[in-house]
């Protein structure tokens, strides 16, 4: 096999990883759906990231052999990280329990957006000319997607639309940590923040029952080890071979496969207004992701 050969293969498999975890983020919204039946929002939040920081944390040792050593800026950073998760699957598990679960893979990939504001407010430099018409089509198409009237939105999608600025915060953090070259590690340590800080949550404002996790287990299991431990992993991989603008729009199947995993298994419907505010919402990912890698490819004049 040639190198080109197999730098092709390598991206292909990237690809198809890729497209993997976008499935897995899509469908994980039915588990979390089911979920709210059995569960409050932060004892669910708590028991899939348990869940995922124990699967993980093999990994993260076999990593810390052979890296960095980490030191308190690590760990704080992670705990920085683990915050903003947290706040963010709160309010994201807290939106399901109405919004559906259609509107809450439109709505939570909002975060796409809102990251360049993010990054700008953190103090890095101010967003590209393009991500200003993208933020433009995000408003409207939310807009549409909640029936052309904000009020017309249910109080979770509110919810869920606000856990994307808290999801993009967590993005612009973990972006500040990738020079500790320990990814898994750090989203190890953050999932292990995140649990216990939500099972304490848990603990205070909602008493959780055994029988509830018992009977919520397969959604927790699901989440944690599929869509969170498994879907990283599989992240992580991919982008060693993959470039992140293809990436970004392989990832961004991840409303598409929710809307379909809605439709197929809880019957759910977007009437033809929601369809053209989702379809705003994903052309405004693509333009943020992919707008610059055209520009740069385009000739000059």
């Amino acid at each position: 096999m040639t190198t080109t050969t197999a730098i092709r293969t390598a991206r292909l498999y990237a690809d198809l990883a890729l497209l993997v975890a976008a499935a897995l983020w899509g469908v994980a919204f039915l588990f979390q759906k089911s979920a709210t039946v059995h569960l409050g929002p932060l004892a669910f939040v708590a028991a899939r990231c348990a869940v995922a920081a124990v699967a993980l944390a093999p990994l993260a040792l076999r990593e810390a052999r052979g890296g960095p050593s980490a030191g308190p800026s690590f760990h704080a950073m992670a705990a920085a990280a683990g915050a903003a998760f947290l706040v963010a699957a709160w309010l994201q598990q807290a939106g399901i329990e109405t919004a559906t679960v259609t509107n809450t893979g439109f709505l939570t990939a909002l975060y796409v957006v809102i990251t360049p504001f993010i990054a700008w407010a953190w103090g890095a430099r101010a967003p590209g000319l393009i991500v200003w018409p993208a933020a433009g089509l995000s408003v409207l198409g939310t807009l549409l997607l909640g029936g052309g009237t904000l009020g017309a939105f249910a109080p979770g999608d509110r919810l869920v639309a606000l856990s994307a600025v808290f999801w993009a915060l967590h993005v612009v953090l973990t972006a500040h940590a990738s020079h500790f070259a320990r990814p898994i590690g750090f989203t190890a340590l953050q999932l292990a923040v995140v649990a216990a800080l939500a099972a304490t949550g848990s603990l205070l404002l909602e008493a959780p029952t055994a029988a509830g996790l018992a009977a919520a287990a397969f959604d927790i299991l699901f989440v944690g080890l599929l869509s969170t431990a498994l879907s990283f992993t599989l992240l992580t991989v991919a982008l060693q071979h993959a470039p992140p603008s293809e990436a970004a729009v392989i990832l961004s199947a991840e409303t598409v496969f929710a809307a379909l995993a809605a439709y197929l298994v809880l019957g759910e419907r977007l009437s033809a207004l929601g369809w053209a505010g989702a379809l705003l919402i994903l052309a405004a990912i693509l333009l943020v992701q992919v707008g610059p890698a055209l520009a740069l490819r385009s000739p000059r004049p």
